[in-house]
């Protein structure tokens, strides 16, 4: 089983956020540097973390953010990823590169490695914030929807929230899609953008138990962008994934009749020697989301579709369809996507496709 990086870094950051004493989590520290080090196992064996880079990257911003240092190989083992461009696939790459790069600045500004790594750090942040703003789409978005708070994270944490257009263009796109981040881990990576904050900040909090420091008192320091005009007293559990409760949305409204989507599974060569596996109308009711038309499907006759969903903090994730698995050692996942070829934005609970639409599952390698 692969190592917890991810969620154990996760959990540490809003650890941190809580300004806890330092007793209760010395130990998950020590563990999650025990992840890093078999992930690097990983790495040294297949040439990529057992995990993911995203994942690896978390851990070590995680680390920094709990001032514990990393050793440059394994730092350095980031650095060449990226260098080579190994960090992911479409709004995955976004998520990727942006973690590593708050990892990158976090190290550098915490004085966490020597002078002529830390150099190399901050060219290769601000090479992923040039690289960020040149992936923003016409309508504002970086990468998607979900992976436009990690850019505009990076933005602040560099300081080009102040000279970079992209930065505008993003937050305003964010405001208009808001009612994406209805789940305890997407809101995680919003709302600090929302109070004008990244989760490098969280390395500069000072808590009560810190000497020198009244109760309550903490700098946040870092990057004010002049049209923000401020902002509300910081909320402190923003990255508890595991705590947060999802907003109380309304449900929406009762939309009558039905619609018919086309549903596509497509597995490409080295996985299949036929591409199209099922193409077949599957009628729904007018509301129905993308895993409604799959249970829609699953219950046709004949029962010739059948998927798996796994559930994550950001909903249920597709990991099998038809009987074929997506695999992290494999490196593929089942790739969403509206013909001809536009990758959805949101999961599968989420997305509610049009009457008429063609939708494509596609197992894809990343």
């Amino acid at each position: 089983e692969p190592p917890h990086t991810g969620r154990l870094a996760l959990y540490l950051l809003g650890l941190r956020a809580t300004c806890p004493p330092a007793s209760p989590h010395r130990s998950l520290v020590t563990w999650l540097k025990y992840y890093l080090e078999e992930d690097w196992t990983g790495s040294r064996r297949r040439g990529h973390p057992l995990t993911n880079y995203y994942q690896y990257g978390l851990g070590v911003l995680a680390l920094c953010v709990h001032h514990k240092r990393v050793r440059e190989e394994v730092i350095r083992r980031l650095l060449t990823a990226q260098n080579h461009g190994r960090l992911g696939h479409g709004g995955n790459a976004v998520d990727t590169e942006a973690v590593v790069a708050l990892a990158f600045t976090c190290l550098e500004r915490r004085r966490l490695v020597g002078t002529e790594l830390a150099a190399e750090l901050r060219a290769a942040a601000h090479g992923a914030s040039r690289s960020m703003a040149e992936a923003q789409g016409p309508d504002g978005i970086i990468g998607n929807i979900y992976s436009t708070p990690w850019a505009l994270q990076v933005f602040l944490a560099t300081g080009m929230c102040q000279t970079e257009p992209a930065f505008g263009q993003a937050m305003a796109a964010l405001l208009e899609n808001l009612e994406a981040f209805g789940t305890a881990a997407t809101m995680a990576q919003v709302l600090p953008v929302l109070h004008g904050r990244s989760y490098l900040d969280i390395a500069s909090m000072h808590c009560q138990q810190e000497p020198g420091r009244s109760q309550g008192q903490r700098d946040w320091g870092q990057c004010w962008c002049p049209h923000r005009g401020g902002w509300v007293s910081p909320v402190l559990c923003w990255l508890l994934t595991d705590t947060l409760t999802p907003l109380d949305m309304e449900p929406l409204a009762e939309v009558p009749g039905n619609k018919t989507v086309q549903l596509v599974v497509e597995c490409p060569l080295p996985w299949c020697y036929e591409l199209r596996l099922y193409d077949r109308p599957v009628p729904v009711p007018a509301a129905a989301s993308l895993l409604d038309v799959l249970q829609a499907a699953a219950a046709l006759e004949p029962h010739d579709f059948r998927f798996h969903t796994q559930d994550t903090p950001q909903g249920p994730f597709l990991t099998q369809v038809l009987g074929l698995e997506a695999r992290q050692e494999k490196r593929n996942y089942w790739q969403l996507l509206t013909a001809p070829s536009t990758p959805l934005q949101m999961g599968i609970a989420d997305y509610r496709p049009q009457d008429g639409e063609t939708l494509i599952l596609r197992l894809s390698e990343w």
